[in-house]
């Protein structure tokens, strides 16, 4: 757990796939784990229906009255009462003047997270820089056609992801100016393995929180 700061826009790991991304708006990604006091939220979004990423209790702890939910369908039924927006992969889309897009999210050869559930990642762009935050994945071919990403938040814990290795192949591939391993240390994966995808990235900064 950690923060980071680039360009005026502070982006703090909460644990896990957890994060909260400030400029003038308070967004949240996957809150599986919050502060003790954790701000009201702008905008969550939600990248598939797990429990350690749709967190219902949290989703409500931190929603306000206009707060935008941007979920995956199967996640309608569970956020009954807030506001959601519905996405699927491979979209462009625009929420209280946000741009984002959706990226496709799923394993390759390992069966908890299937490309036919429609689950995903997101591209979310905040005064021109775009920050990928890409949900519960393998180095999928998909990845290769990411552009201009600045900030990636990439999972490298395996067993329900990619590892170090195949992340770093994913990254090296794309090559954002910066990446913030995820997904480790909570219920797979733990900092040596944030520290690994370290050691094997070539071009892009890392940023172990």
């Amino acid at each position: 757990m950690g923060t980071f700061e680039y360009k005026g826009i502070k982006i703090e790991w909460l644990g896990h796939a957890s994060f909260k991304i400030s400029n003038k708006l308070k967004i949240y990604v996957d809150p599986y784990i919050l502060p003790s006091k954790p701000e009201k939220a702008d905008l969550i979004f939600i990248t598939h229906e797990h429990y350690d990423h749709c967190a219902v209790e949290n989703i409500k702890k931190i929603a306000k009255e206009d707060t935008e939910v941007i979920i995956t369908e199967d996640c309608i039924a569970k956020l009954r009462g807030l506001k959601t927006f519905p996405v699927v992969p491979g979209k462009s889309y625009e929420v209280k003047g946000i741009k984002f897009e959706t990226i496709p999210s799923y394993n390759i050869a390992k069966p908890f997270h299937t490309k036919a559930s429609n689950w995903v990642g997101y591209v979310i762009e905040l005064e021109g820089i775009r920050i990928y935050h890409a949900g519960d994945t393998d180095a999928i071919p998909e990845m290769k056609g990411l552009k201009n990403i600045d900030i990636a938040l990439i999972p490298v814990g395996g067993t329900y992801t990619m590892d170090a290795k195949e992340a770093a192949n994913a990254v090296n591939s794309f090559k954002p100016k910066v990446v913030i391993p995820m997904h480790y240390g909570e219920i797979v994966g733990s900092k040596r393995d944030a520290e690994k995808l370290k050691e094997l990235v070539k071009e892009t900064k890392v940023v172990v929180l």
